[in-house]
């Protein structure tokens, strides 16, 4: 059975202090293990401090990207294993803003995924279309392009990893994809997946989505039998908002 997973994205957002308060009270918030796991993806420097604060059994953390070289002259870059190293368990790859602020490609990517697998990461990994190819109609064939990251996995990988659906043009602009729109693209990202690997590891793929979700649309949108949890930005930077989402599960 796959995992719902309700999974927060800090982006470059709090200082060390902050993330530390955010990580010690979303910690005291979730009093019961909820009825999804649970990760919150800090910015490098949280890592170390965050990972021992909270209790595993609740939540998983990890980091919102890392290198594509295992080590080495690469001034300023993060590698898998420093990542790892922390003691955090998942690392985001190929968010939209990393394709489109910092040029990330497809073979980028790949090399990352595998660099996180080799550390025994959980890669959360993104994809999804910009405004332009959503009304082009060209959203399956973006999202397809964009899985040739993952698709040159072993069978044995590819389940290791978690994929995030962003519907860019939907990402910080209070747009959201309807659940029919969610669960359409959803359907289609996992119909690929069985056409590759077959459809027992196509249904034990997580499909999280990740365009403006709030506690107000989380349960209609986690309804959908593809959808399974979301990838949170905003709204995981208050805990009463991602809790609120979370609960999304108990409901």
């Amino acid at each position: 059975m796959r995992k719902n997973i309700v999974a927060g994205n800090w982006k470059m957002n709090k200082t060390l202090q902050e993330g530390i308060a955010l990580a010690k009270e979303l910690n005291e918030a979730l009093a019961e293990k909820p009825n999804c796991d649970v990760v919150i993806c800090t910015p490098f420097i949280h890592l170390a401090s965050v990972t021992p604060l909270v209790d595993a059994a609740k939540i998983g953390v990890g980091a919102e990207n890392c290198a594509d070289k295992a080590s080495g002259a690469y001034t300023g870059e993060v590698s898998a294993e420093m990542v790892a190293s922390t003691g955090a368990k998942y690392v985001i790859l190929g968010h939209s803003e990393r394709r489109a602020y910092y040029g990330e490609t497809v073979a980028i990517l790949e090399e990352k995924v595998k660099l996180a697998l080799a550390n025994g990461l959980t890669p959360i990994f993104c994809i999804g279309e910009v405004l332009e190819e959503r009304e082009a109609n060209k959203q399956n064939e973006v999202v397809a392009a964009q899985m040739e990251s993952v698709f040159s996995l072993s069978p044995e990988d590819f389940s290791k990893i978690v994929l995030a659906y962003e519907p860019v043009w939907a990402i910080g602009t209070g747009k959201t994809a309807t659940p029919e729109q969610a669960q359409e693209i959803h359907a289609f990202i996992r119909s690929i997946v069985a056409d590759k690997y077959g459809k027992e590891i196509a249904d034990n793929t997580s499909i999280l989505y990740g365009g403006s979700c709030k506690p107000s649309n989380a349960k209609e949108l986690f309804s959908n039998p593809d959808v399974d949890g979301g990838l949170i930005g905003g709204a995981a930077l208050k805990v009463s908002d991602f809790k609120g989402i979370i609960d999304a599960f108990n409901a």
